[in-house]
């Protein structure tokens, strides 16, 4: 039976100790290591991007999106200064479109405010729009090699597959003294990618370790979803400016059906688009929508 959490171990373990852990990650870091277009750059905007590009999106798709922004939008300065539609536009397919907003909005402020750079401290990231923990700590280690406090799923299913293999609701709290330790103070980066590398081959092995966190939710299905919904709206308002109320819920009602789904209400509709125009996704002028 698997152990509860009061049961399982705190830092020091006997088995692994500290010095056979860290020997473990970088050794199997160095097997299975990835060539990522992102890893080993010094630009924290570009960073940034694969970092809120990777949030809830598998590497394999992220890679040809991040060349194709970049050379759309290589500076924070020429994100600033692309419109919003642009901005979507380029982000389509990735979904989470929230994301290229938030992305946006930074590049505004840096722009506005900082010369347009990005700061280099861990609290100052987070207090721009869309930056959480996990991608401001990614940001310092990945761009400027520093120390931080990375822990995102495939880091936290390297420390609970090697130190806590028989517990159940592993909390975050127990893992992050750990993370926070075993962090070199002069090669951040290529420790965290050594624990991304090993956590991501991990996943492909064994029932994925990251299940047993306390923090641990299952993704909702898109098919079918607001989400979904909320993404083929904005898709037709981008592809087709100035389309009227009705048309676009037709458009709507017809992708719906077309995925053997039944049609939506005015109600859902009408909800749904508040909800894009409030957000900033698109405007409405009269009775036609505008990216």
């Amino acid at each position: 039976m698997p152990l509860t959490q009061d049961a399982c171990p705190v830092w020091p373990c006997d088995d692994p100790d500290r010095d056979a852990f860290i020997a473990q990650v970088r050794m199997q870091g160095a097997r299975l290591y990835r060539d990522l277009p992102w890893r080993n750059l010094d630009d924290p905007y570009a960073v940034l991007v694969s970092e809120i590009m990777l949030q809830q999106t598998q590497v394999a798709r992220v890679g040809r999106f991040w060349e194709r922004f970049l050379a759309r939008f290589p500076t924070l300065d020429a994100l600033a200064s692309a419109g919003t539609a642009d901005v979507l536009e380029m982000w389509q397919g990735l979904g989470y479109n929230r994301r290229a907003l938030a992305l946006k909005k930074t590049a505004d402020v840096c722009a506005a405010e900082r010369g347009g750079t990005l700061p280099d401290t861990a609290e100052e990231l987070q207090a721009l729009p869309g930056i959480g923990p996990a991608t401001a700590a990614g940001v310092v280690a990945f761009a400027f090699n520093r120390p931080s406090l990375y822990l995102e799923t495939n880091v936290r299913t390297v420390f609970l597959h090697e130190l806590y293999p028989d517990c159940e609701g592993v909390s975050d709290k127990q893992l992050v003294p750990l993370v926070a330790d075993t962090c070199p103070p002069d090669d951040a980066r290529a420790w965290y990618y050594a624990l991304l590398d090993y956590g991501a081959h991990l996943k492909t092995q064994v029932a994925n370790p990251s299940r047993r966190s306390a923090h641990y939710t299952r993704q909702s299905a898109f098919e079918g979803s607001r989400r979904q919904k909320r993404a083929e709206l904005v898709r037709v308002v981008l592809a087709a400016p100035g389309i009227t109320a009705d048309e676009l819920a037709v458009r709507l009602d017809e992708f719906e059906r077309a995925g053997a789904r039944d049609g939506v209400d005015a109600v859902i509709f009408d909800s749904i688009v508040a909800d894009l125009v409030s957000e900033g996704f698109f405007r409405r002028d009269g009775d036609v929508f505008l990216p």
